[in-house]
């Protein structure tokens, strides 16, 4: 049984194949499950196969961002029509704004689906200059610009709305509510947390709101925050709406 199935998992290689099996374990066992070996062991090849497709583990983690926003600017192609009626239920608002907001979401979804690829998402792209990363980013990114564009900005205010939005976007995601706690089994939410291990007399406003933390909803703080920070930004000296949408 065990040889017959071996064949049934060889498929044939391709870059997008290689890198939604990376995705893929990852998702399964984490990033330190991530290695070439063990890659090609799920695909059913020798690891020397992967070589073609990827220089090594580096490659694969800047594989893993390319991977990720390709899914984002897929999800961003794939809901125009959510974005008219976006922009038909919020005609009051500036056009910008509201493709900003779908950006996020599109983000956040892919983010929830994927959450053990957020780290490299939000670090890996610093380590590599712009015009190398990889092409789902920079065409996301020249979408963004685009929206900005559009509506009239100049160059050094689109820059900064970019960055706030971007900041904004991967420090709510970032802030994972599973990890203020210390035992998911403890059915006490004191001991659950592990406020038993914080001195109530060294931290008390530290454990009066770690419970808080454990509550946290990235979704809904990702665009309440969203909302109040764009609400914030100069008024577009245009009213023009990147009508095609996706990247």
């Amino acid at each position: 049984m065990a040889e017959r199935s071996k064949p049934e998992r060889r498929r044939r290689l391709s870059r997008p194949v290689v890198l939604a099996a990376a995705v893929a374990l990852v998702d399964r066992e984490g990033l330190a499950a991530l290695t070439m070996r063990r890659l090609a062991a799920d695909l059913g090849v020798e690891p020397m196969a992967l070589y073609r497709y990827t220089d090594g583990k580096e490659g694969l983690l800047d594989g893993l961002v390319e991977a990720f926003f390709a899914e984002v600017n897929e999800r961003l192609r794939t809901s125009v029509e959510q974005a008219r009626a976006d922009t038909a239920s919020a005609a009051a608002e500036a056009p910008w704004r509201t493709e900003l907001r779908r950006v996020a979401r599109a983000f956040a979804c892919v983010v929830h689906a994927h959450p053990e690829v957020l780290p490299v998402v939000a670090a890996r792209p610093l380590s590599v200059p712009v015009a190398r990363r990889p092409e789902p980013w920079l065409q996301l990114t020249e979408h963004v610009f685009a929206v900005l564009a559009r509506a009239g900005f100049d160059d050094r205010t689109a820059l900064a709305i970019y960055r706030t939005f971007v900041s904004w976007t991967l420090g709510c995601l970032l802030v994972d509510k599973r990890q203020v706690v210390d035992n998911p089994d403890e059915p006490d939410p004191v001991l659950r947390l592990g406020l038993h291990r914080l001195s109530a007399a060294d931290y008390p406003r530290l454990r009066a709101l770690v419970p808080h933390f454990a509550e946290y909803d990235d979704e809904r703080e990702l665009t309440d925050g969203l909302d109040k920070l764009l609400g914030r930004m100069p008024e577009a000296p245009l009213d023009a709406f990147y009508g095609r949408g996706a990247p």
